[in-house]
């Protein structure tokens, strides 16, 4: 294992293989189960650039009641906000890296276990550190990726649960199946992590759909292994949070229905449990994006999304209280405006990087935005944390 960057063969084969996608001259990754696609890096897509991502955005002439074309910043202002700009910093989101032992159909960052090279190395983890230290944030928010496959993982967990920070890992539950992080649900409830897990739908047909053939089985057993460590028994030492997204180009749910919902039918068809249920839109981004496309989707959901434009969001969204930092250390909005490469900027226009951090300059730069902003302002809200409204 080198610094930074997660060998090969890190992962033990349970059922299926990426097949064609690993580095030149190297074995494919061993991954849990089918997948629906691979990523779009591994196949040079269009769509792996940014670029292309926003010209696709572009292309859709969004209107409401014969108004004159739409923009998110044009919304923003029409309602009473003259900026968009950073509250109280409360959470400290890391991204550490986009290597992943799934590749599931709507990621938004396109990560996959092709993604070998893009893993956070020491230096910019203890970097991080420094940053949290005096961000007077009280939650550190851990993302990828897989993050558990970042080679430094469990040093970070433990340096942030030190500091006395609230941690958060965002799994896809499928990585705890695997045998060399099999110990991790226990690990985690050692250190009080909250454990914050994907899982499309409560029903197999769903989940397999969006995220590949036996995620679903591989998602129950990894719910029940959380179960046996003391997750999903409310313990606030030990919170179990699903988050739900739509499979289809639909907004998410009523998210306090569809938690009574989700509940009853794991615990009585399954016996699982858990804390509480986050219901999140999708973002036109990457290959959901590319799913929108393929299918003639993009200009109904990108019109859906418009039309449910809510202003009571505005002042809840996760860019006015979280710091989003990417496998490199460069600092963003969010972790959607991370992966469309939308950095924060120094005032020369160079990247602003996370050890360069300084809070009250932060709190004074204008937040970057684009259209693909109206999937967290949709309805009742989407972002990192669930409904905003």
């Amino acid at each position: 294992m080198r610094d930074g960057m997660i060998e090969l063969d890190i992962l033990e084969s349970s059922g299926g293989v990426e097949s064609g996608d690993g580095r030149a001259g190297q074995s494919p990754v061993p991954v849990g189960g089918p997948r629906r696609t691979t990523s779009l890096h591994s196949r040079r897509a269009p769509l792996a650039s940014p670029d292309e991502q926003f010209h696709a955005l572009e292309q859709v002439d969004l209107r409401r009641d014969g108004q004159s074309a739409m923009t998110f910043i044009d919304d923003v202002h029409a309602a009473g906000w003259p900026s968009l700009r950073p509250d109280a910093l409360e959470i400290f989101q890391i991204n550490v890296g986009k290597l992943c032992n799934m590749t599931c159909m709507h990621c938004h960052v396109d990560s996959g276990p092709d993604r070998v090279d893009e893993n956070m190395d020491r230096e910019t983890i203890d970097a991080c550190l420094r940053a949290i230290e005096n961000s007077g944030a009280h939650t550190v928010d851990l993302t990828g990726g897989a993050p558990e496959l970042n080679p430094h993982f469990e040093y970070l967990v433990d340096s942030c649960v030190q500091m006395g920070k609230h941690v958060l890992d965002r799994c896809n539950l499928t990585i705890l199946t695997v045998p060399r992080f099999s110990h991790l649900p226990k690990w985690f409830a050692d250190r009080g992590v909250e454990v914050v897990c994907s899982l499309p739908h409560y029903r197999k047909m769903g989940t397999d759909a969006q995220r590949g053939q036996g995620t679903y089985e591989k998602s129950l057993q990894a719910l029940a292994s959380l179960n046996e460590a003391g997750y999903g028994k409310g313990d606030s030492r030990r919170q179990l949070t699903l988050v739900t997204n739509p499979v289809g180009a639909f907004l998410a749910g009523n998210q306090d229905s569809l938690e009574d919902e989700w509940k009853s039918a794991l615990a009585t068809n399954h016996g699982v449990y858990f804390d509480r249920l986050l219901a999140l839109n999708n973002m036109p981004m990457s290959r959901y994006l590319e799913w929108l496309l393929e299918t003639g989707n993009l200009e109904g959901y990108m019109q859906r999304l418009v039309d449910a434009f809510n202003p009571a969001t505005i002042g809840g969204l996760m860019c006015r209280n979280t710091l989003s930092v990417d496998w490199q250390g460069y600092l963003y909005d969010c972790d959607f405006n991370q992966q469309l490469e939308m950095n924060v900027k120094k005032e020369d226009g160079a990247r602003l990087h996370v050890s360069d951090f300084d809070l009250e300059k932060w709190r004074q730069h204008d937040i970057a935005t684009h259209q693909h902003c109206y999937g967290c302002t949709a309805g009742a809200g989407s972002g990192c944390g669930g409904a905003i409204a």
